[in-house]
Parts: C-alpha cells; sequence; structure tokens
C-alpha cells in the first residue's frame, strides 16, 4: 500500500521490547554450541570450575540489578522466569508466610490481601488464587484518570489485611501510583507491601529502598532483555514460603537451575536503560505528548485519560486513546497493514473479546473500552515513526 512506510515501524514497547545489543553482547559468550557450549552453558551449582564461573557471572548479574533498583542487597534479588511468576510468588509467598504465623496465636485467623482493580492479570489471578484459599481479597477502585487514592487504601486496610500490593504504573493508560504514600499506609496498619513494578522498570528511576516497599516484581523483555527471565526484590528478613521447591536455589527462595544466559541479557539491558533514563525519558515525554495533542484532531480519537503537556504521573511512553465506531483488534489489524505494531491493550489480554477490565475500572463503558487503541515507545522510536504514525491514521479510520 502506498502508505506503508518503507520500514516496518515498531510502536509496542509495552508488550514487549526488542532484544538490545548490549544484552546481545552480553549474553553472546553464555551461547556456545559444542565442546564451547558445554562451558558456556555450565550448571552454576556445579563445582566444576565453569560451574564456578557459571556462578560468579550469575552474581554479578545479581549485583546489578540490585544496583539498579535500589536494593539494599544482592541477595534481595531472586530471579524468576518473568514478572508474571514473580507477583505470583510474591502474593502467595508473603500471604501464606504472615497467615502461618498468625495462627501459631489465632488458629481462626484469615487475612486478607488488598489489590487495586487495575492490576496486572498476574496479580488479580494470585489474588483470585488467596481468595480460594481461605483469604479474604479487596480490590481497590481507582478514579477516572487511573490513580488508586492513598486514603482510599487507608479506609480499606483492617487488623486482617497482611498485604497490599499495587502496581507502580499501568501497562495501558500508563498511570503513576503515589507508591511511597500506599506503602507508608500499608505498614502503618501492620501489612506488607508489594509492587508490580514492571512497566515502569527502564522508564522511571526505581529506588526500592526510598519507596519502602517489601517485595517489587520485575520482567528483563519490557526493557530490551531475553524473555523468560524476571527478577522479585524480596527485602531481607521479609516473611516469605517459597513457591518453587526443589533442589534449594536462589536462597531457598526458587528452586530450579537459574538461567544465566537470561540473567547476563538482563542485567546488560538495566545498566543500559540506568545511563541515560532522565534524558530518554524526556525524548519519549515528548514524543507522548505530540501523539496525545495531534490524534483527537482525527474526529473519532479521543485520549483515554487526561495526560497534561510534559507530565510527569504518567509513564513517559504509553499512549491510549478510544477510536468511536472501530474495534481495537480492527485498528491493530489495519495498523499492522500498514506497517505498523500497535495493540489494543495489554497483550496478555490481546486475544480476549471482552473489554479492558483496567478501562472499565476507570468508568469507561463496555462498548467504548472495545475501541481502545494502545501507542508505546521505546528506545528506538523516532520523530519519524510518529510523523509516519500520525500520517498514516486517515487512511485507518477510512479503509477502503
Amino acid at each position: 500500500m502506498s502508505d506503508a512506510p518503507a520500514e516496518y515501524v515498531y510502536l509496542d514497547y509495552a508488550a514487549s521490547a526488542p532484544l538490545c545489543p548490549e544484552a546481545l553482547d552480553a549474553m553472546m559468550p553464555h551461547l556456545g554450541t559444542g565442546r564451547a557450549g558445554v562451558l558456556a552453558g555450565t550448571n552454576p551449582n556445579s563445582l566444576s570450575t565453569p560451574g564456578r564461573n557459571a556462578f560468579k557471572a550469575l552474581e554479578a548479574t545479581r549485583r546489578d540489578i540490585a544496583r539498579a533498583v535500589g536494593a539494599a542487597r544482592s541477595d534481595e534479588i531472586t530471579f524468576t522466569s518473568g514478572a508474571t511468576e514473580a507477583d505470583n510468588a510474591a502474593l502467595a509467598g508473603m500471604a501464606r508466610a504472615v497467615r502461618d504465623a498468625r495462627r501459631v496465636r489465632d488458629k481462626a485467623f484469615s487475612g486478607e490481601v488488598i489489590t487495586s482493580a487495575i492490576e496486572h492479570d498476574a496479580v488479580l489471578a494470585a489474588a483470585d488464587a488467596l481468595k480460594a484459599d481461605g483469604f479474604r481479597v479487596t480490590r481497590l477502585a481507582c478514579d477516572r484518570d487511573g490513580f488508586v487514592e492513598v486514603r482510599a487504601l487507608e479506609e480499606a486496610l483492617t487488623p486482617e489485611t497482611v498485604l497490599v500490593s499495587v502496581q507502580m504504573a499501568n501497562s495501558e493508560v500508563g498511570s503513576v501510583q503515589p507508591i511511597r504514600q500506599l506503602a507508608a499506609a500499608a505498614h502503618a496498619q501492620g501489612a506488607l507491601f508489594h509492587t508490580d513494578a514492571t512497566q515502569a522498570l527502564g522508564k522511571l528511576a526505581i529506588d526500592v529502598g526510598a519507596l519502602g516497599v517489601d517485595a517489587a516484581s520485575f520482567s528483563a523483555h519490557k526493557i530490551g532483555g531475553p524473555k523468560g527471565i524476571g527478577a522479585l526484590y524480596l527485602k531481607a528478613r521479609t516473611p516469605f514460603v517459597p513457591q518453587m521447591n526443589g533442589g534449594g536455589q536462589e536462597g531457598g527462595r526458587r528452586s530450579g537451575t537459574q538461567n544465566v544466559c537470561g540473567a547476563v541479557g538482563f542485567a546488560a539491558a538495566c545498566v543500559a536503560c540506568a545511563q541515560d533514563i532522565d534524558a530518554e525519558a524526556a525524548r519519549l515525554r515528548r514524543l507522548r505528548d505530540k501523539l496525545y495533542r495531534d490524534l483527537p484532531a482525527f474526529e473519532p480519537i479521543q485520549p483515554t485519560v487526561d495526560v497534561e503537556e510534559g507530565s510527569l504521573d504518567y509513564l513517559p511512553n504509553i499512549v491510549n486513546v478510544l477510536v468511536s465506531g472501530l474495534e481495537s483488534q480492527t485498528l491493530v489489524l489495519r495498523l499492522d497493514a500498514l506497517g505498523f505494531a500497535v495493540s489494543g491493550g495489554s497483550a496478555c489480554a490481546s486475544s480476549s473479546l471482552e473489554p479492558s477490565h483496567v478501562l472499565r475500572a476507570l468508568g469507561i463503558s463496555g462498548d467504548d473500552a472495545l475501541s481502545e487503541l494502545r501507542v508505546s515507545l521505546g528506545r528506538d522510536t523516532t520523530d519519524a515513526d510518529i510523523a509516519a504514525f500520525l500520517h498514516a491514521m486517515p487512511r485507518v479510520l477510512d479503509w477502503r
């Protein structure tokens, strides 16, 4: 088609970022084959020389990631298969640990877990599993702009609350939550606090110590690292029952042979993001603001949330709009045909025909929510990409 750009334009970084060169370079020594592969791919728990070398590489990456997120100790970082596992481990491991301890004194204690209504499905499903295990689960509403109010949490907390989990930033509309204040409110009631920081990593400067959280979840592929590797920050001495049992790796918190190659790529991506995070966030914010400024010029398009120019209350790389009269899947397929990758919301729910639970929680009707379009930017997004995307919109809206 004549409107298609010379090269395919990727605008779906919130779903997954392409592997960055720093991660690939760091991983190459661990990707050998044949006899070389035996040395490169050795189990880091082996006592052999190659095994000890793999262990050293693993621990070096652990230190890099701990430094990148502000952890006080490297052993507060536990490698997982991704943020979904980290979320599940945090909710189940922390909530059950506290409940077990409380039941020593009070056998009737059931416990309560509080989340927000706009969490990722990994948190919501993990909370539902805890509900089936006897916990009471409370979901906090958010306001129309996608924010959880501290007062709402304070009013919801009870002596039964053992854990609160609120995401650092939303993957669909980009709202950044007041994590420090929310964590303080939870602690004032004696509850632990976990945050899913998957979308915030690499976009915001993260310091888990300054935020005061007890646990945080991360994923490598959202920042240009490889898929299949993530991490759970668990503050030292935080109650936790392991959810993966076996050989006792990762300090007994997560059994299973570690993915050294993936961890090395994860750390390299973290270091690369941290080097120019403020400048890159400012660049992406400028592109985000241009889209929010120019897209409503097309009559059917309206911003899903009110993002003021230069706003720090929303992630710098996410744009979410509603396109009246067209469904998300139609928009995604038309843009794909024109050479643009976007999504209709969270990639984890892209095959669902149901309206986004995030947009429904914002008070948007089911019909309107079905017209969601999310554009998410990243390291390789250029001004030319945004110009080409805007140029293609008339064709998308008037498809013939």
